[in-house]
């Protein structure tokens, strides 16, 4: 069972940092890999970057965050972060954690909010 957990949003100033968390409560066997997606208000989830979970690690980005945004696990404590850097107001949104099974399962977190002011 895949239980998701993010913590970490909250309001910063553009030019400012945050760091999310997503936890697995589960055991993170069968996930393959884990994402984070945001949403803005009026608009579809999107994905913002992604990680793989097996032995050898990737990484993937949206061009609007690359360079800015770092995610990064912690195979150990089933967790994955995303470190964001330079924020734009643009970036403020619901953040989401996602994690996909080996069988093509999707798992989602409730999301946490970052807001972000000019």
């Amino acid at each position: 069972q895949v239980q998701l957990v993010e913590s970490g949003g909250g309001l910063v100033q553009a030019g400012g940092s945050l760091r999310l968390s997503c936890a697995d409560s589960g055991s993170g066997r069968n996930v393959v890999a884990m994402s984070w997606y945001r949403q803005h208000p009026g608009n579809e989830r999107e994905v913002v970057a992604a990680i793989t979970t097996g032995g050898s690690t990737s990484t993937k980005y949206a061009d609007s965050v690359k360079g800015r945004f770092t995610i990064s696990r912690d195979s150990a404590k089933n967790t994955v972060f995303l470190q964001m850097n330079s924020l734009k107001v643009e970036d403020t949104g619901v953040y989401y954690c996602n994690a996909r099974t080996n069988w093509g399962a999707d798992f989602w977190g409730k999301g946490t909010l970052v807001t972000v002011s000019s």
